[in-house]
């Protein structure tokens, strides 16, 4: 038996929760932030738990973190005094690769201090050690969360934990000239799909308007065509490399094999918009990647994706299907050309 917390994206918890119970029986949970964090007790071992998430992600489970010690919270200098001693006897450990600090509180925690005074404190205790703190790509991280009485405190890599980010929340500083925050969701979805736009030539962009996605991928050098009835940015007119074209995407053709990469963005019926790329699928080349956001406005969200996922596994294989931290009631769906 083991035990950890897992964090969702804000009112997708109880499908977090319900995939979970899809692959592990026996599983008991307890409510720690409405509708995000739970904690979770898991008739496995930590071994096994972790090989299972490693083969089988769940679609909207954003991050877990492994619950190796349970604090209580004084509301004082002893609760950092506490975690300060944890961390020494942990020396083996901090010395065995670089390390990030990660702290979340619930409202109305004990707790006192924040995020920041204590990642400074636990910082140079394991220095201190002899070992090393970074913020970005840890070998390792130490998770702490504030619950209202308890602190849970737990060890693991990016990889165990899903994400190097605190509870899985992806941060982007927003850019001057940004056309709009959905080029986060491009840019988070890249990481998580492990992609590297920069290698692909042609991308043609459905349901471009106002251009986000558009607008990355002809900084990352790309030759873009983009279809929407609705204007563009002004801001990408001057890209020689962009092909915008004001049109239906339904009322568009192209020459077989013209793009290695499409990318659709569109608030559509889900079931809508597998039909419209599925009509583009000659225009891609062989193995062309796909980047598509499945809107999940309906009541049966898991049925939804599997009916989209179905229809369009009629010409894409599925990589990865995940619930992006800038994801709101949608998801995203990595596929490629068969």
């Amino acid at each position: 038996m083991t035990e950890w917390i897992g964090t969702a994206n804000h009112g997708f918890a109880s499908l977090a929760m319900e995939e979970l119970r899809r692959m592990i029986q026996g599983l008991k949970f307890t409510q720690l932030i409405a509708g995000e964090t739970f904690r979770m007790e898991v008739p496995l071992n930590r071994e096994a738990m972790v090989d299972l998430l490693r083969t089988n992600e769940p679609i909207f489970l954003r991050h877990i973190q492994a619950i190796d010690r349970i604090l209580p919270i004084q509301g004082n200098a002893d609760d950092l005094q506490a975690l300060s001693e944890l961390v020494r006897h942990a020396r083996a450990r901090c010395a065995s690769g670089s390390t990030a600090i990660h702290l979340r509180k619930v409202d109305g925690s004990r707790y006192p201090y924040s995020a920041a005074d204590t990642k400074t404190v636990l910082e140079a205790v394991i220095m201190e050690l002899g070992g090393e703190t970074t913020m970005q790509a840890p070998e390792q991280i130490l998770s702490v969360f504030a619950g209202t009485d308890e602190l849970y405190v737990g060890w693991g890599t990016p990889t165990e934990q899903l994400s190097d980010w605190p509870g899985g929340a992806v941060r982007f500083q927003r850019e001057e000239g940004q056309i709009s925050r959905a080029k986060f969701k491009l840019l988070e979805a890249e990481r998580a799909f492990n992609l590297h736009f920069e290698t692909f030539r042609d991308a043609l962009d459905i349901g471009a308007a106002p251009g986000g996605w558009t607008q990355l991928l002809l900084e990352r050098g790309l030759r873009v065509t983009s279809i929407d009835p609705a204007e563009l940015h002004p801001k990408l007119d001057g890209y020689p490399r962009l092909t915008a074209l004001k049109k239906n995407a339904s009322d568009v053709t192209f020459a077989p094999g013209s793009f290695d990469l499409l990318v659709c963005d569109m608030s559509w019926s889900p079931m809508q918009m597998a039909k419209l790329v599925l009509e583009k699928t000659d225009a891609l080349r062989e193995g062309a990647a796909a980047v598509i956001t499945i809107k999940l406005m309906h009541k049966k969200p898991l049925q939804t994706i599997r009916d989209v996922v179905a229809k369009l596994e009629t010409a894409f294989e599925l990589r990865k299907a995940k619930q992006l931290f800038h994801n709101r009631d949608e998801m995203t769906i990595y596929m490629a050309k068969r």
